[in-house]
């Protein structure tokens, strides 16, 4: 029997879908063993309302640790309660996401302990004491399956790779303390400052609309802004070449150096296809190109291709959508 940790990621009092998704794969590394499923949730007080979610997700223990000094992201304070909270549980693998935060965190929590973590995975195994997990490599274009002997196993996960499964289970709720005083942090996040407008953030949304170079110039990006409003659910997002160019704010690069996103349906737009590109979308669950040369690079990852220009190809798209979502 093995207990896996998860962390519950949080963003201004309420749960962020990387969350459930983490907690959904705690939940089936722990079913492989018998073991549970133990979530930490850190916040500003009244972040223990979100524990009955979790608990809904699969957690077993949903460990809720409140502070004021957590209404913005604390780096130091809550990396030394999730460290402290791994160490003291034994738990044979810890999970955080390959969110913007968890980028910062896992290495923290990581290091405190002195163990290794492999990040932007996007499948993990627990079979007896083995424990895997899948990481891709040179830009997407391979797949390495790497064993973990280190006990914690420490891993980040590809937002939208576990789709939030509700498996009730009848969780209890334990209150823990901060380790120190998380007001007296050295770093302090003073605000948070997002670029997406109230919309849909890129590591949440089911579906994006991305678009590159080929729509020449900026104010034709409205063509994508249009597509995702008409999906309704969408988020949009861009080639690194648009944003060197101004037209988006880096935020909304996908690729090597830029997002990484794996949604149910991605929409090329007028993009060629480079490998760094790839590198960001290559897991998405269904991708469509739309491109005007047929021999794009984006085609021979695309479930779905249409070879025309996307000024004509857009609006009907868009319109198509609008038809279709009507009266749903």
């Amino acid at each position: 029997m093995a207990n896996i940790f998860a962390f519950a990621e949080a963003r201004n009092g309420e749960l962020r879908k990387v969350a459930l998704e983490t907690v959904t794969a705690a939940r089936k590394l722990a079913d492989a063993t018998g073991g549970q499923v133990h979530a930490l949730l850190v916040g500003a007080p009244g972040i223990a309302s979100k524990a009955e979610q979790l608990a809904q997700h699969g957690a077993d223990v949903v460990m809720v640790c409140e502070h004021a000094g957590f209404t913005q992201y604390n780096p130091e304070a809550t990396s030394a309660v999730a460290a402290d909270r791994i160490k003291s549980g034994g738990f044979r693998a810890a999970l955080f996401s390959t969110s913007a935060q968890g980028r910062d965190l896992a290495p923290r929590v990581a290091g405190k302990l002195r163990v290794g973590l492999v990040t932007d995975v996007t499948s993990v195994e627990l079979s007896g004491d083995t424990f895997t997990a899948k990481h891709p490599i040179n830009i997407g274009k391979v797949v390495s399956t790497i064993s973990i002997a280190g006990t914690p196993a420490i891993v980040s996960i590809r937002p939208n790779t576990y789709a939030p499964v509700a498996k009730a289970k009848p969780g209890t709720v334990e209150n823990v303390a901060p380790v120190g005083d998380p007001s007296a942090a050295r770093v302090v996040v003073k605000e948070l400052v997002t670029g997406s407008g109230g919309k849909l953030d890129l590591a949440d949304a089911p579906v994006v609309i991305a678009g590159g170079r080929g729509l020449k110039a900026k104010e034709n990006y409205k063509l994508v802004e249009d597509l995702a409003d008409a999906f309704g659910n969408a988020a949009c997002g861009a080639t690194r070449a648009i944003t060197d160019d101004g037209w988006r704010p880096h935020s909304d690069q996908i690729g090597q150096t830029g997002r990484l996103v794996s949604p149910d349906l991605y929409v090329a737009v007028g993009i060629s296809g480079a490998v760094q590109h790839l590198a960001g979308m290559k897991t998405s669950k269904t991708i469509v190109a739309i491109n005007k040369d047929r021999e794009a690079p984006i085609f021979k990852v695309a479930d779905y291709g249409i070879v025309g220009d996307a000024f004509e190809v857009m609006p009907v798209l868009t319109a198509a959508v609008k038809e279709a979502r009507k009266g749903h």
